[in-house]
C-alpha cells in the first residue's frame, strides 16, 4: 500500500488554514501546518493540491446499483409530459436502429399526465417489437402486447394489466428483474463504469438494496478489480432465510474483498410510492404490502440473526406503521423515504432511534405530483428540517436510478428545496448545509482527523462555505477521491 503526502490541502469544518496530510497504511498519520511534512524517502505519493479541500469521503445511503448501471444505457424518457409524447419518442428509437430484443425506457413520471397510459399507444409506436417503459419510482411498468406476452413467459405466470397496459408493484418489479437478467461479464462490465462515475463524484461508500441479494455478485467484482467503492449489500424477505443460514449478519465483511464489500440491512417494503399513487395514506389512499403481524414477525426474525432493518416507508400510514414495527420489535435501523409524515410521528423518529433515510431530490422531482395527489399535506411531506429539529438522524441518498447517483444533487436539495429556477419549495423544511454534510459522510463525520481511516475526498470549494447555493452545490468539482489513501479517481 503506497503511502500519500497531501500538501497545502484545507480541511472541511476548520477555518481553511493550509496544511499537509500524511496517509500511511491507509490511515491518516499526520496533519501538521504547509510545507512541514517530510515524507522521509519512504514509497510515497506526494500530491500538492493548491489549497483543495479535503473531507470525509461521501455516503449514498440507498441505491439500486445494478438497475442504475442497466438505466444508463436505457432510453430516457424523463423528459416526455404525455403518454403520447413518450410513445412518439420511443418510435423514434426503433427507426435509429438501435433497439435490441426488448426496447426499454425509463423514468416515466405519469402523475401530471393529461391523459393516462394506454396499451394500445406503445402496441401502435412499436409494432413488432416488446416494450417496457419503467416508471421513475420503479413502482410500475407500462408494456404494449409483446412485452406482457413475453415477460408472462419470463416470470412464469400471467401478467394482467388493463388497457393502460401498466403494471404496478410486485408485477412490476418482477418485469424489472427479468429485464436485469443480462449475462455476468456484461453487466458487469456496465457496472464498473457507473463505479467509476459515482468516484468521480466523491463517493466511497454505497448501501445497495438491490431487489436481487447481490453480496456474491459484489464479490465477484471487486475480485475482478471493481474496487472503486464500499458496498453493503442489503436482502429482501425472499432471502432472508437463505441469509441467516449462511450466518451473514450486517456489517460482516466479505472474505478477499479487502474489507470492500459487507453485508447490509435487511430491506422490507411497506407500501407503494407516490409517483404510482400506490402510497399508503392515513385517508385510505394506497396498498399496504404486509399485514402488521408478517413484518413485525419478519422484522423481529431479521433482528435476532443479527440483521439491522432498512423499512420502505412512503405514505404517512405506512410510516406510521413502520414506526409501529420498530417499537414492538425494540430494534434501532431506517426508515427508507419517509416522505409524508404525521406530525405526532416526527418526535418517534429519535426516541426510537430509527434514522431517517432521505432521499432529497425526490422532493424536486415529485413537488407538482405532490401538490397535486398530496393537495393539503404537502407541508409534511419531506420534512427534513422537522425530523432533524427532533433530533432524528438523516441520512441522505438517491435511490438510484429513481434520482441520480450524485451526493451533490442530494445536498443541494435538502440545502435549497429549489431546482431550475423554482422558487423554494416549503424551504422551512430545508437543512443546513451541515446537517446535509454529515448525512451524507461517513458517521456523519465532519472532517479529517489523524487516525481517521482515510477514505477522503478532494474538492475544489468548501462545500460548508457561508451562503453556499444550491446551484454550487449541485456544480461542485470532485478533484479526487480515495479508499484507504488508494486513488479512485483523481485530477491532481
Amino acid at each position: 500500500m503506497t503511502d500519500v503526502l497531501l500538501r497545502t490541502v484545507r480541511r472541511v469544518g476548520t477555518s481553511g488554514a493550509p496544511c499537509d496530510v500524511h496517509v500511511v497504511g491507509g490511515r491518516v498519520a499526520a496533519i501538521a501546518p504547509a510545507g512541514t511534512l517530510d515524507p522521509a524517502g519512504r514509497d510515497t505519493d506526494v500530491v500538492e493540491t493548491d489549497g483543495a479541500w479535503l473531507g470525509p469521503g461521501l455516503v449514498d445511503h440507498h441505491v439500486h446499483f445494478d438497475q442504475w448501471a442497466l438505466v444508463r444505457r436505457r432510453v430516457d424518457v424523463s423528459a416526455c409530459d404525455s403518454a403520447e409524447a413518450t410513445a412518439t419518442l420511443l418510435a423514434d428509437v426503433t427507426r435509429t436502429g438501435v433497439a435490441d430484443r426488448v426496447l426499454v425506457g425509463h423514468g416515466y413520471r405519469d402523475g401530471l399526465w393529461p391523459r393516462p397510459a394506454r396499451r394500445e399507444l406503445l402496441d401502435q409506436a412499436v409494432p413488432g417489437l416488446p416494450v417496457v417503459v419503467i416508471s421513475g419510482d420503479l413502482h410500475a411498468v407500462w408494456c404494449n402486447a409483446l412485452a406482457l406476452a413475453l415477460f408472462s413467459q419470463a416470470v412464469g405466470r400471467p401478467l394482467a394489466a388493463g388497457d393502460d397496459g401498466v403494471l404496478r408493484e410486485q408485477d412490476a418489479f418482477d418485469v424489472t428483474g427479468a429485464l436485469s437478467r443480462v449475462t455476468d461479464d456484461v453487466l458487469d462490465g456496465w457496472v464498473a463504469d457507473a463505479v467509476d462515475a459515482a468516484s468521480a463524484r466523491g463517493v466511497t461508500r454505497v448501501v445497495d438494496l438491490e431487489m436481487v441479494f447481490g453480496l456474491d455478485r459484489w464479490t465477484r467484482r471487486v475480485r475482478a478489480g471493481t474496487d472503486g467503492l464500499r458496498v453493503g449489500s442489503g436482502v429482501y424477505p425472499g432471502e432472508l432465510d437463505a441469509v441467516i443460514a449462511r450466518g451473514l449478519r450486517t456489517g460482516d465483511v466479505v472474505g478477499g474483498t479487502r474489507g470492500l464489500v459487507r453485508m447490509g440491512p435487511f430491506k422490507v417494503i411497506t407500501d407503494g410510492s407516490l409517483g404510482t399513487r400506490t402510497a399508503a395514506l392515513h385517508s385510505g389512499e394506497g396498498v399496504l404490502a404486509w399485514p402488521f403481524d408478517d413484518l413485525v414477525s419478519m422484522t423481529r426474525r431479521a433482528v435476532a440473526a443479527g440483521l439491522t432493518p432498512a423499512v420502505h416507508a412512503i405514505g404517512d400510514r405506512a410510516n406510521s406503521v413502520a414506526l409501529d414495527v420498530f417499537e414492538a420489535v425494540g430494534a434501532r435501523g431506517t426508515i427508507e423515504h419517509a416522505q409524508l409524515l404525521d406530525g405526532a410521528d416526527v418526535e418517534r423518529f429519535a426516541r426510537l432511534g430509527v434514522a431517517a433515510s432521505v432521499q432529497p431530490e425526490h422532493a424536486m422531482d415529485d413537488r407538482d405530483i405532490a401538490e397535486l395527489h398530496w393537495a393539503g399535506r404537502t407541508d409534511r411531506a419531506f420534512a427534513f428540517a422537522s425530523l432533524d429539529r427532533a433530533g432524528a438522524t438523516l441520512l441522505l441518498g438517491s435511490d438510484a436510478p429513481v434520482a441520480p447517483l450524485d451526493p451533490w444533487v442530494s445536498m443541494a436539495a435538502a440545502v435549497g428545496r429549489d431546482r431550475d429556477g423554482r422558487e423554494p419549495w416549503h424551504p422551512a423544511e430545508r437543512l443546513t448545509a451541515l446537517t446535509a454534510w454529515r448525512g451524507s459522510t461517513e458517521g456523519g463525520r465532519v472532517g479529517v482527523g489523524v487516525g481517521d481511516v482515510a477514505d477522503v475526498v478532494l474538492l475544489a470549494a468548501n462545500p460548508l462555505a457561508p451562503g453556499a447555493t444550491s446551484s454550487a452545490l449541485r456544480g461542485t468539482q470532485v478533484l479526487a477521491t480515495a479508499i484507504e489513501g488508494r486513488f479512485t479517481h483523481r485530477e491532481l
